[in-house]
């Protein structure tokens, strides 16, 4: 029997298996678990399988596989999703912590409002070196739609392309994302962020997710790429509330750094027999 915890960050939901204590399902099986338990027919359904750990140079370490099998470096609604658990289950406690991830170590800061708990993630500095590919409907990208835009490409904790237009109820994600996210570009593909801005305060951001290979209804580290890229262009002021379609995402720029603040919520908790 295998005892898990349902978790979302603004939409964007998670398995959570506690390996605190020992393993509990084998490195060399971690991927096939997530394949088919993120299966939302056949499974308990998921954008990812969150694995919770001891580490030798944090507080904790977190692992994600995703449900095409592969690994990703982070998830910023994911550790959010893995501090509420680990706050809950005794691994931490309110105020600094420290995550380690594939992408590094990740400081965060707990806080408990009644039954709310609110997570401040420093995403560190972002690999910023801001270049736009123009996609001109050669035939690289396949779709015609696609003509004309410009792509911004950042890395956030994992790869992100980002591209700002008017109207996001026009994007048909499914068919515009795809041809962007396997670019040759990107030698491990990349997510895939349609933003649109509200005011300097203010963005609208919808994601297409390596590893979900669909639309999420939040990414954090998306949510990140996103503030930084306007930022840059004199879009938004530094401190932008990004709103997904799971809900509400506080982004943070100060001295080089990316600090996103958010949510996380228990959904339920259950055994796999």
């Amino acid at each position: 029997m295998i005892q898990f915890t349902k978790l979302h960050g603004n939409g964007n939901d998670f398995i959570l298996i506690d390996e605190y204590s020992g393993t509990v399902v084998a490195d060399d099986k971690k991927a096939d678990f997530a394949e088919k338990y993120c299966d939302r027919r056949f499974g308990i359904g998921g954008d990812g399988v969150l694995f919770i750990s001891k580490s030798g140079s944090a507080d904790v370490n977190m692992r994600l596989f995703q449900p095409d099998r592969s690994e990703a470096e982070m998830c910023g609604n994911g550790i959010r999703c893995l501090v509420k658990y680990a706050l809950g289950a005794g691994h931490l406690t309110p105020g600094t912590a420290t995550v380690e991830t594939m992408a590094g170590i990740m400081p965060v800061d707990v806080k408990v409002q009644g039954n709310e708990v609110m997570v401040k993630v420093n995403m560190g500095k972002p690999l910023f070196d801001r270049k736009d590919i123009p996609i001109d409907g050669n035939g690289k990208f396949i779709n015609e739609m696609l003509e004309g835009m410009q792509v911004s490409v950042i890395n956030t904790g994992v790869p992100h392309a980002v591209i700002f237009v008017d109207d996001l109820k026009g994007v048909d994600i499914d068919v515009v994302a795809p041809p962007i996210r396997y670019h040759n570009i990107f030698p491990k593909g990349t997510n895939v962020n349609f933003v649109s801005v509200a005011d300097e305060g203010h963005i609208n951001l919808r994601t297409y997710e390596r590893g979900v290979e669909g639309e999420t209804l939040s990414c954090g580290t998306g949510s990140v790429a996103a503030v930084v890229i306007a930022h840059h262009l004199g879009l938004t002021g530094s401190e932008v509330e990004v709103n997904t379609l799971g809900g509400i995402l506080n982004i943070t720029l100060e001295g080089g750094y990316a600090f996103m603040e958010g949510t996380a919520t228990t959904v339920f908790n259950g055994n796999l027999l």
